[in-house]
């Protein structure tokens, strides 16, 4: 049987590395672009259905795989791709984007290590920081301010929904994305904003009764909208010292019920205090890898509560791009050249955005951050996660990211009518 090649010399990953894209998101494409600046390499990635705007990507081959969701299928069609790469003399570089994805490859690593190098986290690093509860435990252990929280037992059938001590509205979210993004039940969302004591009770219901049996947290609503958010990435090295932090603060977030809490429009601002929070939380659980973390302003206590840590690459990487660093080449330096990343520090003259101008004229509210997002616009540093300036896509690709663009403005008029909140 083939494995990977070991002792890889610098000079010759551009002729034998191999991305290995798993997913099909905005941070599927930050990747096909982050490998093809670095190496020039054309990546293969792997979804379990067609997404155009990324599937036309001339810089990518897209295999679509049936039940690719699925553990059994992803690590058979793994298995069968990492002995053709290696037979063929290719360095496999295995990536993933989404949760379930990177929480497949991390619980079977050391099978798939014999093919594949890659910087997915070990799994009991992974397993603690996504069990939410772990999360919170940690942030209390480390002095990093969060919301008032209890879990929900979604295992135990008799178990009541108990709300004791919260006002409403709360916020109701899984403890464990990567299980629950097996559970189907009516009006699944990624994220509740609750109501009533009564909504709750139905939510918790239908999760009992679907295949999730993790925790359902249930947490206190901080007020403000989607401006009170700030979304923080980095890269922590072997010894799980920071080598790049990145915290941008977003403007404006999806209101579709699938895609609550995905930033359209983010902008750089430096926050020692925040930057600091995650840096002494990475070094408590001994992470070694690109994780993202989002926090939310308080204006009634004056704290930044961090709400969650995901432990991949996060759907908006592309800003860790435009703030010029590449992160793949750090993750194969690291990984496959087995040398310590040097400390990056990243610009500051950029703005990602996922919508048309006209989405943020009607839905922000106004302020400075909305005047800087409008500013971006204007001077064309605002950059849409799948329109890569001077990257000479295919037409195809670039045709069907603007059908992508323009649709959003017809989903915010429908799930954001009146516009966010201040």
């Amino acid at each position: 049987m083939a494995t990977r090649p070991e002792h890889v010399a610098e000079k010759d990953l551009a002729s034998t590395i191999q991305p290995v894209i798993l997913g099909a998101d905005y941070s599927a494409y930050a990747y096909v672009r982050a490998f093809r600046e670095a190496y020039g390499a054309r990546a293969i990635i792997y979804g379990s259905s067609d997404i155009k705007s990324i599937s036309r990507t001339r810089f990518a081959e897209y295999r679509v795989v049936e039940g690719f969701d699925e553990p059994e299928v992803l690590l058979a069609t793994l298995a069968e791709l990492g002995e053709e790469l290696c037979a063929a003399g290719r360095v496999p570089f295995l990536v993933t984007c989404g949760d379930f994805y990177a929480r497949i490859v991390s619980q079977h690593k050391s099978e798939l290590e014999r093919w594949f190098y890659t910087p997915v986290v070990d799994f009991d690093v992974l397993d603690f920081v996504t069990q939410k509860e772990n999360f919170y435990r940690v942030c209390e252990e480390v002095g990093v301010p969060y919301p008032k929280t209890r879990l929900l037992d979604c295992a135990d059938p008799a178990a009541q929904a108990d709300d004791s001590g919260f006002a409403y509205p709360l916020v109701a979210k899984p403890s464990n994305s990567a299980a629950y993004h097996y559970a189907e039940f009516p009006g699944k969302q990624k994220i509740f904003i609750v109501e009533t004591p009564e909504e709750l009770r139905r939510i918790f219901d239908e999760l009992k009764r679907s295949c999730y049996d993790e925790s359902l947290i249930i947490q206190e609503f901080i007020p403000g909208g989607d401006s009170h958010m700030y979304a923080i990435y980095l890269y922590a090295d072997a010894n799980s010292d920071v080598v790049f932090s990145i915290c941008g603060h977003v403007g404006l977030e999806d209101h579709h019920p699938g895609a609550i809490g995905n930033a359209v429009a983010i902008v750089p601002e430096r926050n020692a205090e925040v930057e600091a929070a995650a840096a002494r939380f990475v070094k408590r659980v001994g992470y070694h890898g690109m994780g993202t973390f989002d926090a939310k302003w308080d204006a009634r206590t004056g704290e930044f509560k961090f709400l969650e840590m995901n432990a991949r690459p996060g759907r908006s990487s592309w800003f860790v791009l435009l703030a010029g660093v590449n992160f793949a080449r750090i993750q194969v330096e690291d990984v496959v050249l087995g040398r310590t990343p040097a400390p990056v520090a990243p610009r500051e003259d950029w703005a990602y955005v996922a919508v048309p101008r006209k989405v943020i004229e009607r839905c922000m509210p106004a302020g400075p951050l909305k005047d800087r997002v409008l500013a971006a616009y204007r001077d064309k540093t605002a950059s849409f996660a799948l329109h890569w300036r001077g990257g000479h896509d295919s037409l195809a690709q670039r045709l069907w990211a603007y059908v992508n663009y323009f649709h959003q403005v017809q989903k915010f008029e429908k799930y954001l009518p009146h516009g966010d909140v201040s």
